[in-house]
């Protein structure tokens, strides 16, 4: 199967990290994927590697979405410059409109939120409220201790084997994308009966 990406939600951190590296990595994924004519939907706000995504795509005559709470837009952190700006009154409605704009999710590093984002990414995949790729880019080995965990609770049975391959994980941008549009959507628990449970 082939998932053609017109637009990607990018979950990643709001703050700047002392290592230039993430905000770097940010800007670099922005431009690419406006290179690639991929829309970037975004948690809308204009700090850290948030602000580094979006600058960069518009930068490269990229489209930028961005989805932000009422809350944030208040602290006056909202970006502006956005091609488009959504303001929504609740994260629950942001993650919604993540899911309704994008063919697919990618985060990159971050913290609490931006975990929060992804687990939920992955958990309505594996219920079957989407069966869109769910990509992680693990620059500089971020990511290596979820992933670790990630097959700590897929070894331990806490994840089915139908859904062990629901993220898709590379160090790489270029190859994480090339594994995103060729991802196969998983039997979802909404289809499973009860004896595959």
């Amino acid at each position: 199967m082939n998932h053609t990406l017109r637009a990607i939600a990018v979950y990643c951190g709001s703050a700047t990290p002392s290592d230039s590296r993430y905000l770097t990595l940010a800007g670099a994924v922005g431009a690419e994927l406006a290179r690639r004519g991929i829309t970037v939907v975004y948690g809308g706000g204009k700090l850290g590697l948030m602000g580094a995504l979006a600058q960069a795509a518009l930068e490269a005559g990229g489209k930028v979405i961005g989805v932000i709470p009422e809350a944030m837009v208040d602290r006056e952190v909202a970006n502006e410059a956005c091609t488009h700006l959504h303001v929504v009154a609740t994260m629950h409605e942001r993650k919604a409109l993540f899911t309704e704009l994008a063919d697919a999710f990618l985060t990159l590093p971050g913290g609490v939120g931006t975990m929060d984002e992804l687990w939920e990414a992955i958990s309505w995949a594996q219920l079957g409220y989407h069966s869109k790729p769910v990509g992680l880019l693990n620059a500089f080995g971020f990511y290596d201790g979820l992933l670790g965990f990630v097959r700590h609770i897929t070894d331990t049975g806490f994840v089915r084997p139908a859904h062990a391959r629901i993220l898709i994980a590379e160090h790489e941008l270029d190859l994480l994308l090339e594994r995103m549009e060729a991802y196969e959507p998983h039997q979802p628990i909404f289809r499973m009966k009860a004896s595959d449970l």
